[in-house]
């Protein structure tokens, strides 16, 4: 990991598209702007980490689960 300090209106430069810059200081919190192209994800680590955990739990369903929802969309289907 790298580590950096920098100070208020400061900038760092990831590869050639990304610029995080130091928008606000107020005690230990810290306000950043990130500039990246619109095809850049960029989510904060909670939000992340939530998303993969739950793509982990529906990749990992029963096979039991997804048939018992197969059959009862088929049942559903079938009274319309």
């Amino acid at each position: 990991m790298l580590v950096l300090t920098r100070k208020l209106d400061e900038k760092i430069m990831i590869g050639k598209d990304v610029v995080v810059s130091i928008l606000e200081i107020e005690g230990s919190t810290v306000k950043i702007g990130i500039k990246a192209p619109r095809d850049v994800n960029i989510l904060r680590m909670e939000v992340f980490e939530k998303i993969q955990n739950e793509n982990i739990a529906s990749a990992s369903k029963e096979i039991e689960e997804i048939s018992e929802a197969v059959d009862l969309l088929k049942n559903t289907l079938s009274k319309e």
